[in-house]
């Protein structure tokens, strides 16, 4: 019986060679993560980017679609059965129906797999025949790309930067207290551990809606069947000389065994399978946070890139080594909010926000882009009269159902005059004041081969996989 099992595995682990070997020579596959931070619209993004991968009349600047090398688009079973589907048709019913409505956000990993039936142009596209090229989209938490940076820290590194963090938010008062009141090397007590844990998981929900960006460990704000295990009952505590059985070293173990349960069974099993990656923000909501969040965000942007391995696949590096992510999008959502005359500044303050990450990733070798766009127009663009002046604006249904225009106020043309008060550590904008909205989706009506309506969402899928295309 051992021998079989050993015969077994032995015959599954040439079967995983001889897949390797020969995926280059069958259908291509591209595997495309897309994350990214509290309320950035990953959901909606990838609704829309299928809808308009199945119906292309919108895709004008994505070659594939508008040159007519895509056939056909459609729907196949994921290849993974341990991973829960995306539920494309629930979602893009929620967006397009009579009563169109968000769709809940993600709050776990899912998978979507769209094969793309082309036939290649020119004499060798001729004699070669239609091929398939199968879209593997992966949905995860942006909160979990953020822990992907906890695998280089130990819990003490970890303990320091994040009082770091806090020692000046409003939002981690109560929690400060906690910490105030605390003795690292007390021995372990449970209850004590509880409260802690809780205290701690309250900063970081307040945090995120308060607009900053790090909030990790990310399985804190988003448990699921973890919720209540040790492994989710730790939170940081100052340098301390902890005895064993003390509650510093419990936590310290505990934060251990989150690396080691938790976010690398993550990257192992998905992150490091995926060939190009989005990441969208929402610039404009930090904005409208303040510097402080601006600067987490810049932060976060670079821890980020510190947990991809980003480059050139080539056969034997894939074959010996794992994939790289090839290509890396920072997509500033919600364009819609903006009148198009400012596109171009909101592009350039996500470029300058993500200097720091990009500049790692071109180094080594993968290509970088940053864009702004909405992968569903909720609003159409006017121009009002505001104290005898014109003023664009946009137009929309708020959540409340009441209608509205309007300007969020104008972002600097240079994007220095947001970062640099965001680096010095300003609490407020000196000479501006910059708001948002929640729009709702707007009623559609879609003609035969339309999407839905989007600003730049062909610009993102021609970068991201045009060229395999």
């Amino acid at each position: 019986m051992v021998v079989g099992r050993l015969v077994e595995g032995i015959a599954q682990g040439v079967q995983g060679v001889t897949d390797t070997l020969t995926a280059p020579f069958s259908d291509k596959v591209i595997r495309l993560g897309v994350t990214g931070l509290s309320r950035s619209g990953k959901t909606v993004f990838i609704t829309s980017l299928v809808a308009n991968l199945m119906d292309r009349d919108r895709m004008v600047n994505f070659r594939a679609a508008s040159s007519g090398a895509i056939r056909t688009a459609y729907l196949q079973p994921q290849p993974d059965d341990t991973i829960p589907r995306f539920p494309f048709e629930d979602h893009l019913a929620a967006l397009t129906g009579a009563s169109p409505h968000w769709p809940e956000g993600t709050r776990s990993i899912s998978e979507l797999r769209l094969s793309l039936r082309l036939q290649p142009a020119g004499l060798l596209g001729g004699l070669q025949g239609p091929r398939t090229v199968h879209l593997d989209i992966v949905d995860y938490p942006g909160e979990w790309l953020l822990d992907l940076a906890l695998l280089d820290k130990d819990y003490a590194a970890w303990s320091k930067d994040t009082l770091a963090r806090l020692e000046t938010r409003q939002e981690a008062e109560a929690f400060r207290a906690q910490i105030a009141n605390t003795d690292p090397a007390a021995r372990l007590d449970e209850p004590k551990a509880q409260m802690l844990a809780a205290g701690f998981t309250a900063y970081l929900q307040a945090a995120r809606a308060a607009g900053f960006s790090d909030c990790t460990p990310g399985r804190f704000l988003l448990p699921g069947d973890l919720a209540g295990s040790p492994v989710l009952t730790f939170a940081p505590l100052p340098p301390s000389s902890a005895p064993r059985g003390s509650l510093a070293r419990e936590f310290a173990r505990r934060y251990d065994s989150y690396r080691r349960n938790v976010v690398k069974p993550f990257f192992r099993d998905h992150f490091a399978r995926i060939d190009r990656q989005v990441v969208l923000v929402d610039v404009l909501g930090a904005i409208h946070a303040g510097p402080p969040a601006v600067e987490d965000m810049r932060l976060a942007m670079a821890e980020i890139l510190s947990a991809f391995r980003p480059g050139r696949n080539a056969f034997l590096t894939s074959l010996f080594t794992g994939r790289r992510v090839e290509r890396i999008l920072f997509a500033a959502t919600k364009a819609d909010h903006l009148h198009h005359s400012q596109h171009a500044q909101l592009t350039a303050i996500a470029q300058a926000l993500l200097r720091d990450a990009k500049d790692r990733a071109d180094f080594a070798g993968a290509k970088t882009k940053a864009l702004a766009i909405a992968a569903l127009r909720a609003t159409t663009e006017d121009r009002v009269t505001h104290d005898g002046s014109p003023l664009d604006v946009v137009r929309g249904t708020l959540l409340t159902g009441k209608q509205a225009a309007f300007h969020p106020g104008t972002l600097p043309e240079d994007p220095s005059h947001l970062l640099d008060p965001a680096r010095r550590g300003s609490d407020a904008w000196l000479d501006a004041d910059y708001e948002v909205m929640t729009f709702a989706p707007a009623p559609l009506t879609l003609k035969p081969g339309e999407g839905p309506p989007h600003i730049r969402l062909d610009r993102a899928a021609e970068f991201l996989f045009g060229d395999i295309l």
